[in-house]
């Protein structure tokens, strides 16, 4: 069986790798046959060219530096101020330097020559994610003819939104030198169609998802990533005693009802408007007042970058405020909390709520609101209440959806999740956790390795 090659942002090494996630099923795919996993190490250095080599588990890690020029210009300037808002439909976020794409695509074409003399004949590459887009394109301008194929993390925005970015049809033709390109969800996958249809003037060719451009076939569908539904029930189930800091948040509700939410620090999540929502709660349905807490964790991310800090300043205004406002000598409405947890930590705060809120104003899939249905009680569940422009929403009809920007209609959801009786709650989390359950992580990873292996065939 040919060798799988993964190439991403960032390598998880093995002793970073933890239970559950992307990183447990990629590793997975590459101990199935052996492989390579090649990206980024995390380090800023002057021997940025140096590729340090790990083996371990019959999979080869090949890492390499970033000097702090790279840095600036490939990760912190285009990728994370142009990519990303113009991935999450926010255009106007979009801080566009030319020199800072020049680097972005220097580093693509240094990877590519690094990468190229270690790939095998036969070997399947799968590159990862929006740092990595002309990755293809370099490697075969040095020969390769492996198969390629591309999988987008992020959401994509509509084709006339991607227009507006600077330099878009340079940088997304290059898509067109893979053998397949994955997106998160039918939305996402007509956008790219429709990019690749109306800018770049594909065509079809033999059927809706295989297209013509610039004289390549390419299969562009939708898989919908997953989580890892074992490890993340495990983590979840109760323990002898539970963990200190378990113990001490149920010990603080005091019988009241737990409303959570877990996110990035980032514009896309919506947070401002979820805080805004949960006031709206307390005003329109004053009998949730002293019965309910909102538990939001949100860590601190690309500090800095102007946009971060000031979404943090605007979360801790508006807690204050809604705390100022609602709050008792024995009860504080909103928790907000700016640092990381475990995940087994987290799991088990999923548990506990009897609500969860995952309200982006976008996202590719959100994998927290699977993990809170996963890990709940399945006699006893808690409820999702999810955006509508998350692309879980496009799986998980079981879920009170909602527009985060209508206040009014997400403290309403809120308020119905929280007085839904036992027999709703029960049959609703039945049916999401058979989505879940038949769309996991491993059955992602093995539906786009599949559709790339058999793209050989084809072409």
């Amino acid at each position: 069986m040919s060798r799988l090659v993964v190439v991403s942002n960032r390598v998880a090494l093995p002793e970073e790798t933890r239970a559950g996630g992307l990183a447990v099923a990629l590793t997975a795919a590459l101990a199935e046959q052996g492989g390579l996993w090649f990206g980024w190490s995390g380090r800023i250095g002057e021997l940025a060219h140096e590729v340090h080599e790990l083996e371990h588990g019959g999979i080869c890690y090949a890492t390499v530096d970033l000097t702090r020029a790279e840095h600036a210009g490939y990760y912190a300037g285009f990728a994370n101020r142009v990519l990303w808002p113009m991935l999450h439909n926010r255009p106007d976020l979009i801080d566009f330097d030319a020199a800072d794409y020049h680097t972005y695509r220097a580093v693509n074409r240094r990877w590519a020559e690094a990468l190229a003399q270690r790939l095998h004949a036969d070997d399947v590459v799968w590159v990862h994610d929006y740092h990595l887009i002309p990755l293809a394109a370099e490697l075969r301008a040095r020969g390769c003819g492996q198969r390629i194929g591309f999988f987008l993390h992020t959401g994509l925005a509509p084709a006339e939104l991607l227009r507006y970015m600077p330099r878009h049809r340079e940088l997304l033709a290059t898509l067109a030198d893979y053998d397949v390109v994955g997106v998160q969800t039918p939305r996402d996958l007509t956008a790219l169609r429709d990019y690749f249809r109306g800018t770049l003037g594909a065509h079809a060719a033999q059927h809706a998802n295989m297209i013509l451009a610039n004289g390549r076939r390419v299969h562009l569908d939708a898989y919908p990533i997953g989580i890892d539904v074992d490890a993340v029930r495990a983590g979840a189930l109760p323990r002898r005693g539970g963990t200190t800091s378990l113990r001490r948040l149920r010990a603080s509700l005091e019988d009241r009802a737990l409303i959570i939410g877990v996110d990035r620090l980032d514009y896309s999540k919506g947070l401002p408007q979820r805080l805004t929502s949960f006031g709206h709660l307390l005003e329109q349905f004053p009998q949730w007042r002293r019965r309910v807490s909102l538990l939001q964790i949100a860590p601190a991310s690309r500090g800095d970058v102007p946009e971060y800090r000031a979404i943090r300043r605007d979360l801790e205004r508006i807690a204050g405020h809604i705390n100022g406002r609602y709050a008792e000598p024995d009860w504080t409405p909103i928790r907000y909390v700016s640092r990381a947890f475990p995940q087994s930590a987290l799991c088990g705060y999923y548990r506990a709520a009897r609500v969860g809120l995952v309200t982006p104003l976008r996202d590719g899939m959100n994998l927290v609101a699977m993990e809170y249905l996963a890990s709940q009680d399945s006699e006893d569940p808690g409820v999702l209440v999810l955006s509508e422009f998350a692309g879980a929403a496009q799986q998980l009809d079981a879920a009170l959806c909602v527009n985060p920007l209508d206040h009014e209609a997400t403290a309403s959801a809120m308020n119905q999740a929280l007085a839904m009786p036992l027999d709703e709650r029960v049959a609703r989390w039945r049916d999401a956790m058979h989505v879940i359950a038949q769309s996991d992580i491993h059955h992602w990873r093995k539906h786009f390795l599949g559709a790339l292996r058999d793209f050989s065939h084809r072409r």
